[in-house]
């Protein structure tokens, strides 16, 4: 190749394209998960605002971009008249504006009046209380139940594990993703989601959901977990002791609406 073929050959590859790469593989945006938990007022208030919920609440929230929300009533644990609520954010933008979407949401104000507009010498619920968690890298998303929107009867089990420092908890959220997220699929723990604590009370903490048919199939599966060979390796990891200082732990049943 003499000169001038050189040169123009150099010209050629300066203009060309690239060859196309593959873009490197993206972890799932791992989703906010915001619970709500309405403390009620035993009775007919206590059911007027669970309809509220379930005929205006929940649709007007999809309106909204909430996609999914759960609905759940309790069972065992904490038993005062109270309804939990499980939404299911992709950014912290939709969970910080909800508010101001439903209230200009004109189907939503006028469906909801006879809630929205309680005066307070007359209100239609106590107070609400609001933990804010943010998915595991190890289950990046919300995974409804199975059961959700059909008849069939199931529970769930919300357990939080608190935490007496940050550094334990950071500890406890490395022993999930390490494997232990795969174990509780593996004996029967079919999880909802699992979430560290960004915003609520008693932290530093993390929160997680089961869903079960029944209380016999939750304890078959929790005996399956503590049997397990992984589990019993992965618990017996010197790195992992001390990490958790307090467990709460309550059976829910949803409601007929519920969307988890």
């Amino acid at each position: 190749m003499d000169r001038r073929e050189f040169l123009a050959a150099t010209a050629v590859a300066a203009v060309s394209p690239l060859p196309k790469r593959d873009p490197p593989a993206q972890a799932a945006t791992r989703q906010y998960i915001e619970l709500r938990r309405y403390h009620l007022l035993a009775g007919p208030k206590q059911r007027a605002f669970i309809a509220f919920v379930g005929d205006v609440a929940i649709p007007a929230m999809n309106r909204a971009g909430v996609s999914r929300v759960g609905a759940f009533t309790v069972v065992f644990g904490e038993n005062e008249p109270s309804l939990l609520l499980v939404l299911a954010h992709q950014t912290l933008d939709t969970v910080v504006s909800l508010r101001e979407r439903l209230a200009s949401d004109t189907v939503y104000a006028r469906a909801g009046a006879a809630i929205l507009d309680a005066p307070m010498s007359d209100p239609a619920f106590v107070r609400v209380e609001t933990t804010l968690l943010r998915a595991f890298d190890a289950m990046p998303t919300v995974e409804p139940s199975a059961g959700a929107g059909a008849a069939q009867p199931r529970i769930v089990e919300l357990r939080t594990y608190e935490s007496h420092s940050d550094r334990a908890a950071l500890n406890k959220l490395k022993m999930f993703n390490a494997g232990e997220v795969p174990i509780f699929r593996r004996a029967g723990l079919t999880p909802v989601f699992f979430g560290e604590t960004v915003v609520g009370a008693k932290m530093p903490s993390l929160a997680y959901m089961l869903t079960f048919s029944d209380l016999a199939a939750r304890d078959t599966a929790w005996a399956a977990f503590g049997q397990d060979p992984e589990w019993k390796t992965l618990s017996a990891d010197l790195q992992y002791r001390d990490n958790v200082s307090a467990i709460s732990d309550i059976i829910l049943r949803p409601t007929a609406y519920s969307q988890i």
